[in-house]
């Protein structure tokens, strides 16, 4: 797995955390696949933590993947988000 600094890890732990980004978003802006993804929450998280995150993460309510989203909404970032272009970690 890739080496990331702390403030990368927070930003793609809270990206897995965020219901409407879907992991293809993280693929594209960290080059890790969903089971790398897993893997990093996993180690990250604590155990409670990371069992409440997969669940939520496999319900039928998630959107954390693209081909279970509706047509509809096609965006990786919330429309209130500042326009970013390609960048590792949004501007805050």
């Amino acid at each position: 797995m890739n080496s990331f600094t702390d403030r990368e890890l927070d930003r793609i732990i809270e990206m897995a955390w965020e219901d409407r980004t879907p992991f293809e978003a993280i693929l594209f802006q960290f080059g890790l696949s969903e089971s790398e993804v897993i893997k990093l929450m996993r180690n990250q998280l604590k155990e409670s933590s990371f069992k409440l995150w997969r669940k939520r993460v496999n319900s039928g309510t998630s959107s954390k993947h693209l081909k279970k989203r509706n047509d509809d909404m096609k965006r990786f970032k919330s429309s209130r988000q500042k326009p970013i272009s390609n960048n590792k970690i949004s501007k805050r």
